[in-house]
């Protein structure tokens, strides 16, 4: 597993197996390795990035948070620096979700400039996912509340990467909202 190809196809496999049982909470039940795919896919196309750690990192990046995937696991796998950068974006759970929130807010700004990456290209395709529809039991009120607070987190991670900020600044321009 030497080539870049051949690590990423083993980053993805290893990300489908753990999201395997999962699903988006829209109304189609989109399976969700979907979306670690589609931010990847957002850094690679969109925003340029070619480091197949960044990469890796986005494909993984929900796995701590929401499978029973370990930052041990992750780090034997993969190595130190994919599983710092999914540390670096992975949610507390053990903290309520407001709190959890405030904290990614504030965190956002001191992160390495690999982990802003990932965040943005998150917070994009997610923005991108409510516009195209709202989950199931979602509010127009929750919704709007998402794009608030995900434009206080995006605040923290002006200057890692232009396009991936611009096209953030549309999504949010069109809701009203400033950067």
């Amino acid at each position: 597993m030497n080539s870049e190809a051949g690590i990423l196809i083993e980053t993805v496999n290893f990300a489908a197996d753990k999201h395997r049982k999962q699903r988006r909470k829209d109304p189609e039940e989109t399976p969700y390795i979907n979306h670690p795919i589609g931010v990847a896919r957002i850094l690679s196309h969109e925003g340029g990035v070619t480091d197949v750690e960044v990469l890796q990192a986005a494909l993984l990046h929900d796995t701590v948070e929401d499978t029973d995937t370990t930052p041990t696991e992750l780090e034997a796998k993969f190595g130190p620096v994919v599983a710092r950068i999914v540390q670096e974006v992975t949610d507390d759970k053990s903290l309520p979700k407001r709190e959890r929130k405030r904290v990614q807010v504030e965190h956002a700004a001191q992160c390495s400039r690999q982990a802003k990456l990932v965040k943005l290209a998150d917070k994009l395709y997610n923005l991108r996912d409510l516009n195209r529809c709202t989950p199931v039991g979602w509010s127009s009120e929750r919704v709007h509340e998402y794009f608030v607070w995900a434009s206080e987190v995006v605040r923290n991670l002006k200057g890692t990467n232009s396009v991936l900020e611009e096209k953030l600044a549309e999504l949010f321009q069109e809701r009203g909202l400033t950067l």
